[in-house]
């Protein structure tokens, strides 16, 4: 009997130990898998600053896929006008905290309206509308944002003004067409971004603002898909470098809501 309740007894210790060691493994395990979770979250709101949340998590599902997909997109190309000039009269942190307002305050506009920024360079933004998912408003989107973030500068220059700091003036352009769209770049540095002509005449387009000394100016293949609310005036013909036939352009004067 004595044997036998010993017997039990070191059974239900072993029992005992090994639930509690597969307790503890668990608990282990779980705090793991936290501390990876809240890693992963990190990490991908992280990424999400430098691209697309729908392309993060395509890679975070998928890994990173050099497939690409032809798109009919509208691109919009903003550059600040005299930029240069402000930077050599301006202090080094100065002019970066005026660009990082800048750039906050027109990455919300676009943003707002279904556009994703593809590339900073410098001062100027290339945004894309259409390019990740079919959007049949996309030429809508694409000069409603332009608008906001015409709105979105006169309200920064009167931060800038009071301050004393110089005021920005901005040129954007916008044009419709296919491109191909993908995950573009090396091991070490990707971006999603459009590939084609409608990049290339975007920022052509946008060169115009300064000649015809307007802040907005689209293509015809912008102004034949959008909502006629839009108060548009038609500007001459134009060659831009590297097109063969005059452009035609309109500059964006505002939307007539009841119009």
């Amino acid at each position: 009997m004595l044997l036998l309740a010993a017997v039990s007894l070191l059974m239900g210790l072993g029992f005992g130990f090994a639930w509690w060691r597969g307790r503890a493994q668990l608990v282990r395990v779980r705090t793991a898998l936290r501390a990876k979770a809240g890693d992963l979250e990190s990490l991908q709101l992280a990424f999400s600053r430098f691209a697309p949340e729908e392309i993060v998590e395509r890679i975070i599902a998928s890994g990173v896929s050099s497939q690409s997909e032809r798109k009919q997109a509208t691109v919009l190309f903003a550059d600040l006008v005299g930029f240069t000039t402000i930077s050599e009269h301006v202090e080094p942190d100065v002019l970066v905290r005026i660009l990082n307002g800048y750039f906050e305050r027109m990455s919300g506009a676009i943003t707002e309206h279904r556009g994703h920024i593809s590339t900073l360079i410098g001062d100027g933004i290339l945004a894309l509308f259409g390019a990740l998912e079919p959007n049949p408003w996309q030429g809508n989107d694409a000069v409603h944002a332009a608008l906001a973030m015409r709105g979105e500068l006169a309200a920064y220059n009167r931060e800038l003004d009071a301050e004393g700091l110089p005021t920005l003036s901005v040129g954007i352009g916008l044009h419709s067409g296919s491109g191909v769209s993908g995950l573009v770049g090396s091991r070490e540095l990707m971006q999603f971004t459009l590939v084609g002509r409608v990049v290339n005449l975007a920022a052509r387009v946008q060169d115009l603002t300064r000649q015809f000394e307007v802040d907005i100016l689209l293509t015809r293949a912008v102004q034949q898909e959008i909502d006629k609310r839009f108060v548009l005036r038609e500007l001459p013909p134009t060659r831009v470098r590297g097109i063969e036939e005059p452009v035609q352009i309109f500059a964006v004067e505002g939307f007539a809501e009841n119009r």
